[in-house]
């Protein structure tokens, strides 16, 4: 009868198991993260930037490496606030660059700035990024069905789309691959595998 009330899960013994995307493995860190953010609508602007700024400064490199990285990258970028990011200067750059808790990559630092002023002009133009970014969905999760981490597509013409725009409004490092882990982040995209108690959870919400 427990059984029933708990979709995507089983014993072992007397322990509940929650099934998870295996991707996530066993690291805490990443399965809190799993378990609490990926997938989850964001609608929240300073959230929607803090989101953007990271997968900007992962490119080339794995989620894990800049997910420890988080919280350096919140002291070091003002708690995420675009206002006060977009007016560094070359001096704060040069001080991110001696900052051994940040992806110390020029391009990127500066496409965090760049990027800010551009998340600006945005919010101006369309009264937020999130009414910019969600119109693109219609205002509500895709919601995908996968069996296995290897259908997940890294790209869609949606991202392709998005990404271009983004260009052309003068962001730098995204890409459509980029961006399309940004629509997973941020819930536009549902693609927890079906079998993971978060797909459950957050369809049901869409």
């Amino acid at each position: 009868m427990l059984l029933n009330q708990y979709k995507n899960c089983f014993f072992y013994g007397n322990i509940l198991v929650m099934y998870r995307c295996p991707w996530c493995g066993d690291d805490p860190t990443y399965v809190r993260y799993h378990d609490e953010e990926w997938g989850s609508p964001v609608h929240d602007e300073r959230t929607h930037f803090e989101f953007l700024l990271l997968e900007t400064q992962q490119a080339g490199l794995s989620w894990r490496t800049v997910l420890y990285k988080r919280e350096a990258y919140r002291h070091a970028f003002a708690n995420f606030d675009p206002e006060t990011i977009a007016s560094f200067s070359n001096a704060d750059v040069e001080s991110l660059l001696t900052n051994p808790g940040l992806i110390r990559n020029r391009r990127k630092l500066e496409a965090a700035i760049t990027n800010a002023r551009s998340f600006l002009k945005l919010q101006a133009r369309y009264g937020s990024f999130d009414s910019w970014i969600w119109r693109f969905a219609e205002n509500r999760p895709i919601v995908n069905h996968w069996n296995t981490v290897s259908q997940i597509p890294v790209s869609t013409p949606l991202s392709d789309t998005i990404s271009k725009e983004l260009r052309g409004a003068g962001f730098s490092f995204v890409g459509s691959v980029t961006i399309y882990a940004h629509m997973q982040a941020i819930g536009i995209v549902n693609d927890h595998l079906i079998d993971c108690f978060r797909h459950a959870e957050l369809s049901s919400r869409a």
